[in-house]
């Protein structure tokens, strides 16, 4: 008698964690697992906190405000992430027209594409498209005008939250930081082909970090003597002692603001990110049809600035026919239900 080639796989037991809660992002199963246990995803939204492995989506209610989504429309999600806004538009939808949804990040957009057509969201109405959203022309030659857009800036909690992408300094993990891993080089390496002024410079024009020339010696000293920086860890120590000057009842939230600073304008120098938003809003209005409406969301002074100043001129231009006076945010009810929610600014515009 022939014996199966197929064996039985060892039952896998989950790692089990110390004290009554994970705290290790990998630990976290419940929270991984949305679709399973929805009452401790319930729980943990209660508290003012983001699961595990998703992304709550901020402005909804105002954001479908504003765009007036109908039946039959073709719009464009620029930024898909965990697809929280597209469901709500699809939703709208109502079985007709369609929504394209590009991400740069080739790791989310397949969870995020599987997720939305397990809800029913066939090819007909959905399609994902891996594309950074500075080839807007492209997406817009081959399946526009569209008649609403969104662009949520913000790096999705998914990536914030995974050690392994390298975006968090609580976390313990590589020095990455791409939005595209597949793409371009970690924030590890760029740090060490940077001098001392350039990395000053960095950190004042894409954080305002008020200690960006103390940093910078710091940095540059350690990366010079042969020392690496090449995680997430490292990186907090390299801070922490760079602001060991500061009165002791200070320091802990003195370096607790220049880390998430300073990983900021890291993520931002990486992807190119001010580079990136520019060129979008640059090909933005001709990839919208007449009366389109675009609304997008902002979480910095950096990327507000340039989406101010874009519609404001394109306004005077006589290419927009209405522009926000001013930024919407999220209410307070939101911010005490999602804290990532705080810093979010709404901008829209109507095309002429």
């Amino acid at each position: 008698m022939e014996q199966s080639d197929q064996r039985e796989q060892p039952h896998q037991r989950r790692v089990r964690y110390k004290g009554t809660h994970p705290r290790k992002y990998s630990e976290k199963y419940k929270e991984l697992n949305p679709e399973k246990y929805q009452d401790t995803i319930e729980r943990v939204i209660q508290k003012g906190s983001t699961p595990a492995g998703m992304h709550l989506p901020i402005c909804v209610g105002e954001i479908l405000d504003f765009l007036q989504i109908q039946p039959g429309m073709a719009g464009l999600d620029a930024t898909l992430g965990y697809g929280g806004h597209s469901r709500e538009m699809l939703k709208c939808l109502e079985g007709k027209g369609h929504l394209y949804g590009l991400d740069v990040d080739p790791i989310e957009i397949r969870k995020t594409e599987k997720r939305l057509r397990e809800l029913g969201y066939g090819e007909d109405l959905f399609t994902a498209l891996h594309m950074n959203f500075a080839c807007i022309d492209q997406v817009a030659e081959a399946y526009g005008p569209f008649q609403f857009l969104l662009a949520d800036l913000g790096v999705s909690s998914m990536q914030i939250d995974n050690p392994d992408r390298g975006f968090s300094y609580k976390n313990d993990g590589p020095l990455d930081l791409r939005l595209n891993p597949e793409s371009g080089i970690s924030a590890a390496e760029r740090l060490k082909e940077l001098t001392k002024d350039e990395l000053a410079g960095m950190l004042r024009d894409n954080a305002d970090e008020p200690y960006a020339e103390e940093l910078a010696k710091t940095i540059t000293t350690e990366l010079r003597k042969g020392k690496k920086i090449e995680t997430t860890t490292r990186l907090r120590e390299v801070i922490t002692q760079t602001l060991s000057f500061l009165p002791e009842k200070e320091r802990k939230e003195g370096v607790k603001k220049s880390c998430a600073r300073v990983f900021q304008a890291l993520r931002i120098d990486v992807n190119s990110e001010y580079e990136v938003l520019d060129t979008f809003l640059q090909k933005l209005p001709d990839a919208m049809a007449s009366g389109g409406r675009i609304a997008i969301l902002t979480f910095h002074s950096g990327e507000d600035r340039l989406v101010k100043k874009s519609f404001k001129e394109l306004y005077k231009a006589g290419i927009y026919c209405e522009i926000a006076a001013d930024v919407i945010r999220p209410s307070a009810q939101e911010c005490a239900r999602n804290t990532r929610a705080k810093s979010t600014k709404m901008r829209w515009a109507v095309k002429a």
